[in-house]
């Protein structure tokens, strides 16, 4: 299956999943009589870069993985390192920044970033048997 195919793929469930659990997030914020605009606005925001962490994890890994095929495995490994630094200081100011602007709930804002790993794990026990997983 073509890389690129697999990136949207998979990027599609992580997104999938993510609305699902910023709504399950506003829904307890509403339950608990704490729901307001700032909460909306911080789980969409959290939402996007959550999803957006994955996707350049996702298209940074698969470009690693075609260094390393072609023998250029120290390049892959770089990429993967500078990529990860790359991604969680732009997460950092991204997220500080909203923070500071008082506009954001700032749990709402972090909250999204913890339902990636669920999503996949859930994405992972639903996926057929014997399915090709490269």
């Amino acid at each position: 299956m073509d890389s690129r195919k697999i990136v949207f793929q998979e990027t599609g469930i992580v997104l999938l999943g993510e609305i699902i659990g910023t709504a399950l997030m506003c829904t307890v914020f509403a339950l608990l009589n704490k729901f307001d605009s700032s909460v909306l606005f911080g789980g969409m925001i959290g939402l996007a870069l959550a999803t957006g962490n994955f996707f350049f994890m996702a298209v940074s890994t698969c470009i690693a993985t075609e260094k390393a095929q072609n023998e250029n495995v120290k390049g892959g490994q770089s990429m993967i390192r500078s990529s990860y630094l790359l991604r969680l200081l732009v997460l950092f100011v991204i997220l500080f920044a909203c923070g500071k602007s008082g506009r954001f709930n700032i749990f709402s804002l972090a909250l999204p970033l913890l339902f990636v790993r669920p999503t996949i794990t859930i994405a992972e026990f639903f996926r057929k048997t014997g399915e090709n997983k490269s």
